[in-house]
């Protein structure tokens, strides 16, 4: 990959075509018969699935070659989720996880004894986790919105608090739950909390997907010594690296979807008329499909920057959010467009667009709200970190 030349490698060419392939040929056939609803399928259809990523060479492309994964780079993990996003599903559910469970990436860096309790059994599929940083005093701004405490006492932990839209939290067997163990950001620690610990208990939030998250209690919940993941006080700095890895793939989901809907909408033009010609002929409409394009490439081109930065090992928080910021808010104004365009079919729910504009929506709120990423980003600016 060239970025200066905007020329993606054969290897990654290659990687978007037989993703583009996988989705037409295995995915998309199975929603079909899905309620309008639906956020996953049946386990047999899903296990079946996954073994035909397997035989293509995309089951756990983002695990670690070590832990038996592909361990593809950011670049290729963001391509993967431009591609893997093209379908009803694909904002919250991906390729219908076709490309396998993987924990937490942060998780790779436990002990032993961690990695073997919950690392392998969830590569197996025998396990499942999440993520836990989002407290109702906020989410974007971990050194000074965790209040979620733990105490020590003897050789355990004991966790009060609560964390709100928590997304699988409802059915995963553990979490990684960040809390304070004293101030300022040197005072957060990753704490692994089981499923079945005293005092542990979560509820759903109904929200505007499909696919509810959940809010969590911990009531003097009991977490050992061997649940600390990494070093007491380092947990803002897992959850910094987490936050920014997890953003460049994040932006090029939004992409994915809003250039299917794209797509949809230019052979939609061509073919419907009104009033004795057909859409594509009428300029609003064209001036519409023009502006989705042209911020779609923007969008793209800011993302693919992130990646390759990641990938070189440099600090990608500026691009990262940069990214996450315009893709997401770009996306949004796509699909605007081509509900616009669709008329009131647009608004059924027949077609996708109006749960994907739904879905979206949360994406702009999601790692981090627009309002967080424009604040990083000028922040950089105008202490002269960033020259223009």
């Amino acid at each position: 990959m060239n970025f200066d030349g905007f020329v993606l490698s054969d290897e990654l060419k290659m990687l978007r075509k037989m993703v583009k392939d996988f989705i037409r040929d295995e995915v998309i056939p199975l929603e079909e018969d899905l309620d309008f609803e639906a956020t996953h399928i049946q386990k047999e259809k899903l296990s079946q699935l996954q073994e035909k990523a397997k035989r293509a060479g995309l089951y756990q492309y983002s695990v670690p070659r070590k832990f038996g994964g592909q361990g593809l780079s950011i670049f290729a993990r963001t391509i993967i989720a431009e591609e893997a996003s093209q379908h009803k599903l694909g904002a919250y559910n991906p390729a219908l996880g076709a490309f396998g469970e993987s924990p937490p990436d942060i998780l790779y860096n436990g002990s032993k004894r961690q990695i073997e309790r919950f690392v392998y059994p969830t590569l197996e599929g025998k396990r499942s986790g999440f993520i836990a940083i989002t407290e109702p005093s906020g989410g974007s701004d971990p050194a000074r919105s965790i209040h979620t405490r733990a105490e020590k006492t003897r050789n355990k932990w004991v966790l009060n608090g609560q964390k709100v839209f928590i997304t699988g939290a409802d059915t995963a067997d553990y979490g990684i739950v960040f809390a304070r163990t004293g101030e300022g950001r040197q005072g957060i620690t990753a704490f692994i909390v089981e499923k079945g610990m005293k005092g542990f208990s979560h509820q759903l939030i109904p929200v505007i997907r499909s696919w509810y998250p959940c809010e969590l209690f911990f009531d003097h919940v009991e977490v050992p010594e061997e649940n600390i993941l990494g070093e007491v006080g380092h947990g803002f700095e897992y959850v910094q690296k987490w936050l920014i890895g997890n953003r460049i793939p994040y932006a090029a989901g939004c992409i994915g979807i809003a250039t299917a809907a794209l797509k949809k909408a230019i052979e939609y033009a061509n073919i419907r008329e009104t009033f004795g010609s057909k859409l594509a002929d009428k300029q609003a409409i064209q001036w519409m499909i023009a502006d989705s394009e042209i911020e779609l490439r923007a969008a793209r081109w800011l993302t693919y920057e992130a990646a390759w930065k990641a990938d070189l090992g440099e600090n990608a928080r500026y691009e990262a959010s940069s990214a996450k910021l315009y893709a997401t808010e770009a996306a949004g104004r796509i699909m605007d467009r081509v509900i616009q365009i669709y008329g009131g079919m647009g608004l059924t729910k027949e077609l996708p667009f109006e749960r994907w504009f739904r879905e979206l929506r949360i994406k702009r709120v999601g790692e981090g709200p627009s309002e967080v990423h424009r604040m990083l980003i000028s922040r950089d600016l105008l202490s002269g970190k960033r020259k223009l």
